[in-house]
C-alpha cells in the first residue's frame, strides 16, 4: 500500500502573530498571504472550542496541538491518503480566526484546501 502521508512540516505554529506562509505552490491557503492565489479571507473570531469542536466533527481528521488561541490538525483524504495540514490562529487583536491549510504533498490539490476553509466557515455559521 502507497503511504501519501508525507512528513508533518517543522515550520508549523505561530511566529510573531504569523502563521507559515504558503510554498508558493496552488495547495495552500492562508488568511494572513498577499498573494491572491493563496489568500482566503480569515475565519470569524470563535473560540478554539467552538473551532474544535467543527474540526472533530469532519471526517478523517486528527487534532495534533491546542492551545487557547491555536488549533492544529491533519486531514487524511479518502482515496490515498494524502494529509493535510491545517492551523487556526485567534487573533484577538484583529479579532478574526487565522486559518492556513496545506497539503504536504503534490502541487495541486484541486481546490480542496480552500474548500475545506469554506466549509468549515459554513459550519461556524450553524
Amino acid at each position: 500500500m502507497f503511504n501519501f502521508s508525507g512528513k508533518r512540516p517543522d515550520n508549523l505554529g505561530v511566529k510573531d502573530g504569523k502563521l507559515a506562509s504558503c510554498p508558493g505552490s496552488p495547495n495552500c491557503v492562508n488568511s494572513q498571504s498577499q498573494d491572491p492565489q493563496s489568500k482566503i479571507e480569515p475565519l470569524p473570531a470563535v473560540s478554539i472550542a467552538d473551532l474544535k469542536q467543527v474540526i472533530e466533527s469532519m471526517e478523517r481528521t486528527k487534532i495534533i496541538e491546542e492551545t487557547d488561541n491555536y488549533l492544529y490538525a491533519e486531514f487524511t483524504s479518502k482515496l490515498m491518503g494524502y494529509v493535510d495540514d491545517v492551523e487556526f490562529y485567534r487573533d484577538s487583536n484583529e479579532n478574526v480566526v487565522h486559518v492556513r491549510s496545506a497539503s504536504r504533498l503534490g502541487k495541486s490539490d484541486l481546490g480542496v484546501n480552500r474548500k475545506r476553509v469554506e466549509t468549515i466557515r459554513e459550519q461556524l455559521k450553524k
